[in-house]
C-alpha cells in the first residue's frame, strides 16, 4: 500500500511548490475540479504518459481520486511505483475532503465570454 499524505501535509507541499499532484479521476472530473497545479493521469494512461507528465522519477508525487472508497489513486501510485518512481504517496481522503475544507481547486472548463450573445 502506498505511504499516506495528510490534507495539511499535501496543502503545504503544494503552496511551497514541492509535489507534483496527480488527479487519478481524469476526463470531465479533472475538467469540472482538481486540486491546484494536478495534472489529469488514469491507471490506463500510466505507462503511456508518465514520463511524459513526471519526468523526474524521484520527485515528489502525489495521486488522489474522490474520497477513500475510491480505488484509482492506489491504483495509480502503484502504476507509477512499478515504473521506478520512488516518492509516491496518496491522499486517501481525495477532493471531496479537499473541498469541504474549503481549499482551492482550479477548473479546464472553458471561461464563458462576459458578452451578451446575440
Amino acid at each position: 500500500m502506498t505511504q499516506l499524505i495528510t490534507r495539511a501535509e499535501l496543502s503545504a507541499a503544494i503552496a511551497a511548490g514541492e509535489v507534483t499532484v496527480v488527479d487519478a479521476l481524469g476526463g470531465s472530473y479533472y475538467e469540472q475540479q482538481h486540486l491546484p497545479g494536478a495534472v489529469a493521469l488514469v491507471e490506463a494512461d500510466v505507462h503511456a504518459r508518465a514520463a511524459e507528465l513526471l519526468p523526474d522519477r524521484a520527485a515528489a508525487i502525489v495521486t488522489y481520486c474522490s474520497n477513500e472508497a475510491c480505488p484509482n489513486s492506489e491504483r495509480v501510485a502503484t502504476a507509477l511505483t512499478g515504473l521506478g518512481y520512488t516518492n509516491v504517496r496518496k491522499y486517501r481522503e481525495g477532493i471531496q475532503d479537499w473541498v469541504a475544507a474549503g481549499l482551492p481547486v482550479e477548473s479546464a472548463l472553458p471561461v464563458e465570454s462576459a458578452l451578451p450573445v446575440r
